[in-house]
């Protein structure tokens, strides 16, 4: 068996945290495959092999991707994994942590659980963007993509329509889709819902709407999102998760469910509702 190994941080804390990490999968038997740029920072040996992209990935036969630090490396590493099926195990060394479900002391607890697949598999849906101005951008997001204005301080307009059907013109500073996954994330904190991961939806949430009346929108994921964008400069930002890129305004984008899902591994005894009672703090109130 062999296991990669990504991470975006690079301290000394992370280095002892990791060899002691590697050295618990050698003694069962798996192989460590370490990411290229977090073993270069780090100086890990040269003996241990590499990957820097999917590719790499495939031809050193990974058979599951460790993540260590908070959610967005665990999104991040989406760009590695993408349409391979290899499922990701994320640990939490960062703040929140919806979706890097272990910790760093029960990964070792888990550990022998983990390798034998013996834990909770959690398929999340993916979302593509559609432009012909990507290019080679990698154009999939697990969270949400988001399209703000930008080197502006006027409002830009988003013409919106769902499977072809025109749904509003949306006046604000962005516009943002979210999986169920990403729901917890960038969308949350513009007021859109909480959904759970089996659930089949997008959500569409404005960011600092300047109409009233416009609320977040649930719809099926199956549904096609098309948006078209104006604004006093020629370009709009255009997020897919961590990853920005600019779009020309007379470009339209597609938005849609991607043909396939990513895996999380995740404790048998994980609740997502749990989850979300101690990450936002439900049932403090001290009337309860």
């Amino acid at each position: 068996m062999k296991a990669a190994i990504y991470t975006q941080k690079n301290d000394l804390d992370t280095f002892l945290y990791l060899s002691k990490f590697i050295s618990e999968l050698d003694k069962r038997g798996v192989s460590s495959i370490l990411f290229s740029g977090m073993a270069e920072a780090m100086q890990f040996s040269k003996d241990f092999e590499t990957f820097s992209d999917k590719k790499d990935l495939q031809e050193r036969k990974a058979d599951v991707l460790f993540t260590f630090g908070g959610d967005g490396t665990l999104v991040t590493s989406l760009v590695f994994v993408h349409d391979t099926g290899i499922p990701i195990v994320g640990v939490n060394t960062g703040r929140l942590g919806f979706l890097a479900s272990f910790t760093k002391e029960e990964v070792f607890r888990q550990l022998d659980s983990i390798i034998q697949g013996d834990v909770k598999m959690s398929y999340r849906s993916v979302i593509e963007v559609v432009s012909p101005q990507l290019g080679d951008f990698f154009p999939y997001a697990l969270n949400d993509i988001s399209v703000s204005r930008k080197e502006t301080t006027s409002m830009i307009t988003i013409d919106s329509y769902i499977n072809d059907e025109f749904l509003n013109v949306f006046w604000g500073d962005g516009l943002i889709i979210s999986t169920p996954t990403g729901s917890t994330a960038y969308s949350l904190s513009c007021g859109g819902p909480i959904i759970s991961p089996e659930n089949k939806n997008f959500v569409i949430t404005p960011i600092a709407p300047h109409n009233l009346n416009v609320r977040p929108l649930v719809v099926d994921d199956d549904s096609e999102i098309r948006l078209k964008v104006e604004s006093r400069v020629p370009q709009y930002s255009l997020s897919l998760d961590s990853r920005l890129v600019h779009i020309d305004t007379d470009v339209e984008i597609r938005l849609r469910k991607a043909d396939f899902k990513v895996a999380l591994m995740q404790p048998n005894d994980l609740s997502f509702y749990e989850t979300i009672r101690q990450k936002l703090l439900w049932g403090k109130d001290k009337r309860n």
